[in-house]
């Protein structure tokens, strides 16, 4: 990663009448991230989303993508971003091929909008170019097969892919995707995650908003974590869900074991009794010497685990609140 960065905000905030929906909101992605900007539903997420892309305007605050200023050089920064947002709406009597062969004419600005990655401006590259990038799209988002077939018989998840797939005709330098998994099967989930980190891989900087905070923990190597409007924590992932300082230790020897921990100087026993092991806070002390305290009392040590957070309880510490929203 080179550390451009390819989206910054700094106080970026939108008010809807009286209610602030973004609230001074101060984002950095850098070249070559596999973002996530999460948060649950109605946190202002798919509103950010649309600022960033010139799709709303803000109330106050700043946006720059790809080094320019937002929405002042939409038209010299929008043909290197794809976006996928609030669902995609397509011709829903035409094909998926047709459909992409739509978007692609149309483009980000309109069909003679600047330049794009596929040619100077007015110019979209050959025919062979254009059928040869939404082959590659409906290849890398497995509907190559059904390509044909009008978009009325497509399930929901299959409009989804194709959404994606129209986000990557013009082989984005920036992707970003508002619930990209919407609608899809777990195995469409995994193949959509597989696809994400090989673009990052790639070089492409990838952009995520979602709810499933468990979900995106999964493969995303940088987060920001939004509560009603407001940033809450952003930092790599592997910082977020760092160890917590406690360790599980399983034992049929819980007396034992505690009588060694009260011995100690800072350690201490967490939580309550229970008959199958012990929680205990380590206050600094390394595992492998609380271990070795163990076992030089006799203690028989089943399982020694040093516990970490899901990004689901990185939120309710930060927010002392749930993600659940009900609908």
């Amino acid at each position: 990663m080179s550390g451009t960065t390819v989206i910054r905000t700094e106080g970026l905030t939108k008010q809807f009448g009286r209610m602030t929906v973004v609230d001074g909101l101060d984002l950095e992605v850098h070249e070559g991230d596999l973002f996530g900007f999460l948060g649950p539903n109605g946190s202002g997420k798919t509103t950010t989303v649309r600022m960033l892309l010139g799709l709303v305007f803000a109330t106050a605050g700043r946006v720059e993508l790809l080094g320019r200023e937002m929405p002042a050089h939409a038209s010299a920064v929008l043909p290197h971003v794809g976006a996928l947002v609030e669902g995609p709406g397509f011709y829903p009597d035409r094909s998926g091929r047709r459909n992409l062969a739509l978007i692609d004419a149309a483009g980000p600005a309109g069909p003679t909008g600047p330049a794009g990655p596929t040619g100077p401006a007015g110019r979209r590259g050959s025919r062979k170019d254009r059928r040869d990038r939404i082959e590659e799209a409906l290849e890398r988002v497995g509907l190559a097969a059904v390509g044909r077939r009008p978009v009325k018989g497509y399930s929901t998840g299959m409009r989804q892919r194709l959404g994606l797939a129209g986000a990557l005709l013009r082989r984005p330098r920036l992707l970003v995707l508002d619930e990209p998994t919407n609608g899809l099967d777990p195995q469409g989930i995994r193949e959509v995650r597989t696809l994400l980190v090989e673009l990052a891989q790639a070089g492409t900087t990838v952009f995520v908003s979602s709810h499933l905070l468990a979900e995106v923990e999964a493969f995303c190597d940088r987060a920001a974590i939004v509560h009603r409007g407001r940033l809450v924590a952003q930092d790599r992932v592997e910082s977020l869900l760092a160890p917590t300082g406690t360790m599980w230790v399983e034992t049929p020897d819980v007396e034992m074991a505690t009588a060694v921990v009260s011995g100690l100087d800072g350690p201490s026993v967490e939580g309550e009794d229970r008959p199958d092991g012990l929680r205990i806070w380590l206050d600094g002390m390394p595992p492998e010497e609380l271990n070795a305290r163990f076992v030089g009392s006799g203690v028989r040590v089943r399982e020694l685990v040093r516990e970490r957070l899901s990004l689901e309880e990185v939120f309710i510490r930060l927010t002392g609140e749930t993600t659940r929203v009900d609908r």
